[in-house]
């Protein structure tokens, strides 16, 4: 209860910010210290960072973007802290003898304390490529903001985010219902690798080289992203993925 009122006193948001730019962190950390019931927990300017953060402190929300440099990126790291089958408990497991148990009189046996909530996922970008919205969402983001949103916006989604409901931006929002209305091909997270090394003129066993895979395994990929697009060259696959926003 806080004593001047005597309404029960509301736990704040604990927010991690991820970003590799450390004047947009600056600028996050005043803008939320002046919203009620948020507190940043804590700064990341990594993608790798952030997911070791993320299992130390155990944060409601973190605000992540997609873009951070060297290393990891957003997607990745939101899919390491969110995403199935890599949740942060999992990269920073403690000890199983230093971890207080409740005793099972009944079975005669420790019960393990149980496992803390995953954060939630929030990205903040500047970007809205329908590419990069789908792996976002598909790495377990919880909601998709614009850097453009306002303020208030912001602090909602944020809150939104801590509660588990989804937040999109408008813009973002409106790629996803033209989405679901007209349906574009779906690729595989490595058929959209390879496509985004397409782009940029990677021949075969440049492809391979990067992604560390064999070029018999580039060609049948490229045989299913030919068949997905309707296309038969190189060029057409590319063409056809930008005109579809099927690059990151």
């Amino acid at each position: 209860m806080t004593p001047s009122t005597g309404e029960p006193a509301h736990t704040p948001v604990r927010v991690l910010l991820c970003d590799d730019h450390a004047v947009v962190r600056a600028g996050l950390l005043a803008l939320l210290s002046s919203a009620p019931g948020i507190e940043v927990i804590g700064e990341a300017e990594d993608g790798e960072e952030a997911v070791a953060m993320a299992a130390a402190l155990r944060p409601d929300v973190v605000l992540m973007d997609l873009q951070l440099g060297s290393g990891i990126d957003g997607i990745e790291a939101t899919r390491r802290i969110a995403g199935p089958g890599d949740r942060p408990q999992d990269v920073h497991r403690e000890r199983e003898s230093d971890r207080p148990h409740v005793h099972d009189r009944t079975h005669d046996r420790p019960i393990p304390p149980p496992t803390p909530p995953t954060p939630h996922v929030l990205v903040l970008t500047t970007y809205d490529t329908d590419a990069d919205i789908t792996r976002a969402i598909e790495a377990g983001a919880t909601g998709y903001l614009l850097k453009a949103e306002r303020p208030e916006e912001l602090f909602s989604a944020i809150r939104a985010a801590a509660a588990g409901r989804t937040t999109l931006s408008a813009p973002v929002a409106h790629r996803v219902l033209a989405q679901m209305r007209s349906p574009r091909p779906t690729l595989t997270v490595r058929e959209r690798d390879i496509l985004g090394q397409l782009a940029r003129g990677l021949s075969n066993r440049e492809i391979a080289r990067a992604l560390f895979i064999s070029e018999a395994t580039v060609k049948t990929h490229l045989g299913r992203i030919y068949d997905k697009l309707g296309v038969d060259t190189r060029a057409g696959a590319v063409s056809v993925a930008k005109e579809q926003r099927l690059l990151p």
